[in-house]
């Protein structure tokens, strides 16, 4: 006689659970209207301002930190949907860590094809840096538990580990940490682990302190390394030669409604902590984060990184600054600036500093670099908003992309969530070097692509 399994057997199978549950995902709306009478979320600070999804993030722009006075309650994707519905999901859901992760490929079509020399015509264009192709940027897993920074009558604690693979890997690197898949062998697809940190939170300072003790992705920028946190799926060049991660101590002070004060110290940036280069050396950070009273504006600025400034395998010294208003529930727009530099800059490898985060300048010395970036967004439906996006970068002396030239960007793109747990990005950009041909290998000033990302989520 064979032994027929029972739905309720099937139902306490993992592997059913989680079928169940993208099944159950893939047929729900990324974003649903609060009921007329539904209770707002619990916060003790005012509502988040946009809506997320489709919004990459429902709050004013703020980097290496929860949202203090937000509990942190984060939605299940569907593998901790099957977790909480197993024998042991009240359990998981009382210790608050979440294992959660997503796929996300892309394509691109360019008019840069000169690839017989480098594959990486579409450059200085990141992340895909090769014309005409598809893509699997990063496979990404996070183990973490989000600190409850709703509550104030005790210390709570966080933590995150993450682990990347795929193309997106090399703009995360960090010299001596899983770097010589990028810097001594130029693999395309690698690992990284851009954020190993802990989180302790303490109430009784101000309106709250956040304590982040790790690495970390760095704090300022619209833009981040990690696919569902970004406007578009490429990566403008303002963001796109900056700095990438640091790791330390760093501080979030809620003082009130208005302000938040943020003060780090690392090692330097993309550097490991073992790492022998020049700009592995006690490095300050200083944000703040202004908010106005109506809720309509946000100022997030200050110095990333300072130190002496010395030449080394990505120590730059960072000032950046953004504005971000929104005009009504439908339309908002972003607007950052920053500067840059290092000091004493060679134009060629050295024993110190044989390698390069961005490139080796074509004049040595002082390297400075800045740019100007604008993004604009329009909510064209529940699950879906359109994005313009305009910048200008100035390499000077090329120590970024290789090429002393001004470049414009100019893009358009749609983000939309056709249900729960997929995002699908096509855009259209094109990119201009005005000084010396920067594109298709140096030898095309010009580059039009047309390129789409697609992201699942589990």
């Amino acid at each position: 006689m064979v032994a027929h399994a029972s739905a309720a057997d099937n139902a306490d199978w993992f592997g059913q659970r989680v079928f169940d549950a993208f099944a159950s995902d893939l047929q729900l709306p990324a974003y649903e209207a609060p009921t007329p009478n539904a209770s707002p979320p619990q916060r003790r600070i005012p509502p988040a301002p946009f809506d997320s999804p489709p919004f990459p993030s429902g709050d004013w722009q703020i980097g290496g930190t929860p949202i203090i006075g937000d509990p942190g309650n984060l939605p299940p994707w569907p593998l901790m949907d099957a977790i909480y519905s197993g024998p042991n999901g009240e359990a998981w859901k009382k210790s608050r860590i979440q294992i959660y992760g997503w796929e996300d490929f892309s394509w691109n079509v360019s008019t840069s094809t000169n690839t017989s020399r480098n594959p990486n015509a579409n450059f200085p264009l990141i992340y895909d840096l090769r014309p005409n192709r598809f893509e699997q940027n990063q496979f990404v897993l996070y183990i973490e538990r989000v600190p409850d920074e709703f509550q104030t009558n005790h210390i709570d604690w966080g933590f995150r580990i993450s682990g990347v693979y795929g193309l997106d890997y090399r703009f995360m690197i960090s010299r001596g940490l899983f770097s010589d898949q990028l810097l001594k062998h130029n693999n395309y697809y690698g690992f990284d682990m851009p954020m190993l940190y802990i989180d302790l939170y303490v109430p009784y300072i101000f309106q709250g302190m956040n304590v982040r003790i790790g690495r970390i992705i760095s704090e300022p920028d619209i833009e981040a390394q990690l696919a569902p946190n970004n406007l578009m799926a490429s990566h403008s060049l303002v963001y796109g030669f900056d700095n990438y991660t640091q790791t330390g101590v760093f501080t979030t002070t809620r003082i009130n409604n208005q302000w938040t004060l943020q003060i780090g110290l690392s090692n330097g940036t993309d550097v490991a902590l073992w790492q022998k280069d020049p700009g592995n050396q006690p490095t300050g950070t200083m944000m703040i984060q202004w908010i106005s009273s109506n809720q309509r504006d946000s100022i997030y600025a200050g110095d990333n990184a300072f130190n002496n400034g010395e030449f080394g395998y990505n120590n730059l010294q960072q000032i950046v600054g953004t504005w971000t208003h929104k005009f009504n529930d439908k339309i908002y727009t972003a607007t950052e600036a920053l500067y840059m530099y290092m000091n004493d800059a060679k134009t060629h490898p050295t024993s110190a500093v044989p390698f390069q985060s961005g490139s080796f300048p074509v004049k040595p010395g002082y390297a400075p670099e800045w740019g100007i970036l604008n993004y604009t967004m329009f909510r064209i439906a529940p699950s879906a908003f359109f994005t313009i996006r305009n910048e200008f970068y100035n390499d000077i002396v090329g120590s970024r992309t290789g090429h002393a030239t001004k470049y414009s960007e100019h893009s358009i793109g749609v983000t939309w969530w056709p249900d729960k747990i997929i995002t699908l990005r096509p855009e259209l950009r094109f990119d201009h070097s005005y000084d010396t041909p920067a594109f298709d290998n140096g030898t095309r000033r010009n580059q039009l692509t047309a390129s789409m990302d697609f992201i699942v989520h589990y």
